[in-house]
């Protein structure tokens, strides 16, 4: 099969070349285009690499020029290759092509006989980026907000230059952060100040001029007014960034995903390899991946986070939303200090805390100054926003204060006597139409609003911790639940820039739910007398975010073993309680592990009285099988309105792996779903 027949549907990305003329002389500038907003990215398929390469045969015929400049179209540079296109690739040979190609083509941008200036005005990722690295100089816009190579995200290495370009411009250190580090650390991207900061940039321009500006700079390098020193790497600086990579990427996946190392080892070539050496390494680990599971399942999870997740199924019409003026939260502990936060810097409303007494509420609201400060300390928030952030964000010792609120939150403890009284409380100071929301994890939605006056306007809004990081936000429908009251939970979620999935009112709703019976199996095999190291590591070899005992510690051994009590109370069959694990809450321990991560032996001694061990393998194998049998039984409740809304919930909320593709298609491939959890015509990867 062709390149060209993968790419059919490709958006071809156009080469557009004007001559600029400079002070030195007459630059031809090349702007990427693919004839769309920015909500279409300029990407590079067969035709977009051919458009590129025809505009360089042009260019190179031409003896008149003294350089020549890439930009891209408003807010975007280019983000690389077409994966849809790349997704269909079902021969090492026509993946191997596709390396060839790219390379061919952008290195060309580096060996012209003029220098190469590459005018980065926007969004630069993956072979975007690989783009600017080959030509010989580089502006930024200080308003890029989006600067990656997410390559080893997906399952993937940067295979267009950028293992070999990168490292020798900015050094392996900082190189191993973009082209690893980052994309394992949830694909977090770098802006146009850091990636100027890092060096990947030679100078920086505000985004009204920018253009203008970078043509001048570039006139001034022409002339030799302005001149860029590079700085050498030594053997040892290299050496050391390899190995200190190889053992985080290690402690990180333990071997799960082969990108990682695929790029390390690429990396550590590029201190000694030629172009053609380099590159040529570049083709051959891109057409080995392009080929693996591992690549399809990353594919799946970009799918699910980049498409469903901002569709959300089942979301009533959001023209249905209620205003949000002002936000009441229930309590001033951690969890809803984070939520007051995160709603002021979004919502940009008051946000009012209130608690039992004055000293935990001025901790509330000190924690929330606090991070504030911290944020402009780290340049995040400007002194004004500061100073407004605080204003917004204020204390009540009374519920009164939520009087003309529109959405009032609780995050108090999970103990449904204590939530439904605190409802009750506020329902008699709001408003009919204030949208009240909670914060639990796992108890009943009908249960806490039963005794409401409106019931219709209670609605579950179950944060992650970290709450300004975790990007999922479980939205769970009440039995009385209205469609207003739910547009206006989406609503509120869309602005606080949370993935938001529509969720049944079940035990534990689909994280925890999960997460739980995972840690349950894991802890019955404990108690039944296997080794608390074996069952700790019986799942490494999946690459997950932590162990379960980690988790645990994470969770805290209180909150874990409550959620246990509340589906043990729902599914006795399947959810057992602890009696070892009630023995660690009682002791006070926060978990397994000792303050230098090394396991506390009294902790691990709680955990006696077990006579049937198991082998790592049988832990897995009961897991898995566990696992397995939840999510079916979750989709023919009709928990979610399908499995790829687990999927994405666990990938969002419990930090399931990328290159495992989602829970549910990946259980299918080990095995272990029967009957298969995807419905009909949607491909199992």
């Amino acid at each position: 099969m062709s390149l060209e027949s993968l790419f059919k549907d490709e958006l071809v990305t156009k080469a557009l070349v004007r001559d600029v003329e400079l002070p030195a002389g007459t630059m031809a500038l090349i702007t990427l285009d693919n004839g769309f907003d920015h909500t279409k990215p300029n990407t590079f398929g067969p035709g977009g690499l051919t458009s590129l390469g025809e505009a360089l045969d042009a260019i190179e015929k031409r003896t008149d020029l003294v350089a020549v400049g890439v930009t891209g179209k408003p807010f975007i540079f280019g983000v690389g290759a077409d994966l849809k296109g790349a997704a269909l690739v079902g021969a090492r040979d026509e993946a191997l092509q596709i390396g060839k190609l790219g390379h061919d083509v952008f290195r060309r941008l580096g060996e012209l006989k003029v220098p190469s200036f590459a005018f980065v005005n926007g969004a630069a990722m993956g072979g975007g980026l690989e783009i600017a690295l080959h030509c010989a100089y580089r502006t930024v816009s200080s308003g890029v907000p989006a600067i990656a190579l997410p390559e080893c995200f997906l399952g993937l290495v940067p295979g267009w230059g950028g293992t070999q370009l990168l490292p020798r411009l900015i050094g392996p250190a900082a190189a191993i952060k973009l082209i690893i580090e980052n994309p394992l650390s949830q694909n977090r991207m770098i802006k146009g100040r850091d990636a100027f900061k890092l060096g990947v940039a030679d100078a920086m321009f505000e985004p009204a001029d920018f253009l203008e500006e970078s043509l001048r700079w570039a006139s001034k390098v022409l002339s030799g007014d302005v001149s860029i020193d590079r700085p050498v790497f030594a053997d040892a600086e290299w050496d050391k960034a390899v190995n200190d990579a190889r053992f985080l990427v290690d402690m990180k996946l333990r071997g799960a995903s082969p990108a990682p190392y695929r790029a390390l080892d690429l990396i550590a070539l590029a201190r000694t390899a030629s172009r053609d050496q380099g590159f040529a390494a570049e083709d051959e680990a891109l057409a080995d991946l392009l080929m693996s599971d591992t690549l399809r399942a990353g594919l799946y999870s970009f799918d699910l986070v980049q498409r469903r997740a901002k569709r959300p199924a089942g979301a009533p019409d959001k023209a249905l939303a209620r205003k949000v003026t002002k936000v009441g939260v229930v309590g001033a502990g951690l969890m809803a200090s984070q939520m007051a936060l995160l709603f002021a810097r979004r919502l940009e409303v008051p946000v009012v805390l209130t608690d039992l007494d004055q000293a935990r509420l001025d901790k509330g609201v000190g924690y929330v100054h606090a991070e504030v400060d911290k944020l402009l300390g780290k340049g995040r928030v400007s002194g004004d926003q500061a100073n407004r952030l605080k204003a917004l964000v204020t204390g009540s010792l009374t519920k009164d204060a939520f009087a003309d609120a529109d959405f009032v939150i609780e995050a108090v403890f999970e103990d449904l006597a204590v939530k439904k009284k605190v409802f009750a409380e506020v329902e008699e100071h709001v408003s009919a139409e204030c949208v009240l929301a909670t914060n639990t994890s796992s108890l009943s939605l009908s249960e806490m609003g039963a005794e409401l006056k409106h019931p219709e306007r209670l609605v579950g809004f179950h944060f992650f911790n970290p709450v300004a990081v975790m990007p999922l936000l479980e939205i769970i429908k009440g039995a009385s639940t209205d469609d207003a009251t739910l547009a206006t939970a989406f609503s509120v979620g869309k602005s606080l820039r949370k993935s938001s999935v529509l969720v049944k009112d079940a035990p534990a709703f689909v994280v925890n739910r999960l997460l739980t019976r995972f840690m349950g199996e894991v802890i019955a095999a404990v108690d039944e007398g296997t080794p608390l190291e074996v069952a700790e590591h019986s799942l490494d070899d999946l690459g997950l975010p932590m162990t379960p005992f980690a988790l645990l510690q994470l969770v805290g051994p209180a909150v874990g073993h409550h959620v246990s009590e509340t589906l043990h109370a729902a599914f006795p069959e399947r959810f057992g309680v602890s009696a070892n694990m009630a023995k660690l809450v009682a002791s006070g321990k926060p978990g397994v592990y000792a303050p230098d991560f090394s396991l506390d032996p009294e902790a691990v001694a709680l955990f006696t009285g077990g006579t049937a061990p198991s082998t790592s393998e049988q832990v897995r194998q009961r897991v898995l099988s566990a696992l397995s049998q939840e999510i079916r039984l979750m989709l023919d409740e009709g928990v979610v309105a399908a499995a790829q809304d687990i999927d994405l919930c666990m990938i969002l909320g419990a930090g399931w792996p990328f290159h495992l593709g989602g829970i549910t298609p990946f259980l299918d491939r080990a095995g272990f779903a029967e009957p298969r959890f995807l419905e009909p015509g949607v491909a199992s990867v």
